[in-house]
């Protein structure tokens, strides 16, 4: 597939999460490394720049840690990923809620207070596109879910700072959020954790056929 149009090639980042409360075990913490250490051949060919990254469930450190990555990286799409242990597939998230109400506890047992995540508006809509990546996950034989509501949690906090590029220095044009389940090693019932890696490079790869929004 082409990585460039009009000559840019993009900057693509893929994040998971670590464990948490309830959830020992993330399948999204080993998507990230897999992809970490078997990036995609468009970028091992020098066509465009990846990154894959684990994210700690910590309320304080999301946002620094997501301005780090945009100084060393800068990316131009962001795909996020997280754990949603009762969803069956890959659940597109297409709306973030700019509220922290309805929280629960992260790894450190903090709890924020039912207040805005950042300055800006109430709701912002995913900027994946979503129809293209739930058609190519379909055609895969992959099962897909939809959802306005990208619960209370972490998940939630990092697609709404990353929509709303309330962390300086990270700015990506295109962002968005999906959930998944535990995989069949971790437990699940859903997805085998090679039709979750599988269904991560489809989803990588519309984004980048749509690559410059």
């Amino acid at each position: 597939m082409a990585v460039r149009s009009g000559g840019a090639a993009a900057r693509l980042l893929v994040t998971g999460f670590g464990p948490f409360p309830g959830a020992p075990v993330n399948p999204t913490a080993r998507l990230a490394e897999v992809l970490r250490a078997r990036p995609p051949e468009w970028a091992l060919a020098g066509e465009g720049a990846f990154r894959a990254e684990v994210l700690d469930v910590d309320y304080a450190a999301i946002g620094p840690r997501l301005s780090r990555i945009g100084a060393e990286f800068a990316p131009d799409i962001a795909i996020h990923f997280g754990l949603a242990a009762e969803c069956r597939g890959f659940r597109l998230e297409r709306v973030a809620r700019n509220s922290h109400a309805g929280a629960r506890p992260d790894i450190n047992g903090a709890l924020p207070a039912a207040t805005a995540i950042c300055a800006g508006p109430a709701t912002l809509a995913s900027r994946l596109p979503l129809g293209a990546i739930a058609a190519a996950l379909e055609a895969a034989g992959l099962p897909v879910e939809w959802s306005d509501d990208a619960g209370g949690y972490l998940c939630n906090m990092t697609m709404t700072l990353s929509l709303a590029r309330a962390c300086e220095g990270f700015a990506p044009a295109v962002s968005g959020f999906v959930h998944v389940p535990l995989t069949r090693e971790a437990g699940g019932t859903a997805l085998a954790e090679a039709d979750l890696l599988a269904g991560a490079r489809i989803i990588i790869d519309s984004c980048l056929a749509h690559w410059p929004a």
